[in-house]
């Protein structure tokens, strides 16, 4: 007469080796079955088999035969599958999302690098006298009483300096602009 499957898990849980066996060989076609009906996909559902029949002696402990063993197990089938179904939803959206910020920040960084690239070939364009200026006031973020002690003229002066600044740099913009 065959053990039923509830005094097999049992043993099982108690480290009986040949009853675990007898467990996973008389039900792994259901596994596999079941996890094929709720995937739809035969490679995932031999994964699935597979990760549960893996996890069956920890999830042993759990069983309290107050069900039958295969309805346990059908139970195990389904949450493991829930949570396949889950993980790769969070993957899906991962993925939707994915080259979208990645490609918005390419293109964020190259139209950061051509205004870069404009700006240094129009400073290129100013006389030394307005590039020192800017490259005080603005890049080393001086006041322009700093930047006049420093270039050794007078903060008006280095007001009327930035002011210039604007004025060519939007006169190039617009020339380069037509």
């Amino acid at each position: 007469m065959d053990t039923p499957d509830e005094t097999l898990a049992q043993a099982a849980n108690g480290g009986d080796r040949a009853a675990f066996a007898t467990l996973v060989g008389r039900h792994y076609d259901r596994i596999l079955g079941l996890a094929f009906r709720l995937t739809g996909n035969r490679t995932e559902a031999e994964d699935l088999a597979q990760d549960i029949c893996a996890a069956l002696p920890a999830k042993l402990r759990q069983f309290r035969a107050e069900a039958r063993f295969t309805t346990w197990l059908y139970r195990i089938v389904v949450n493991a599958t829930h949570d396949l179904r889950r993980r790769q939803a969070t993957r899906a959206r991962a993925a939707d999302g994915w080259g979208d910020w990645e490609i918005a920040r390419q293109d964020e960084i190259a139209t950061e690098r051509e205004a870069q690239d404009w700006l240094a070939a129009a400073m290129a364009r100013l006389s030394p006298e307005l590039r020192d200026t800017v490259a005080l006031v603005l890049g080393e973020e001086m006041t322009q009483a700093e930047a006049g002690a420093v270039l050794g003229v007078s903060e008006g002066t280095i007001a009327w300096r930035m002011s210039e600044v604007k004025k060519r740099l939007r006169a190039m913009a617009a020339e380069e602009a037509k």
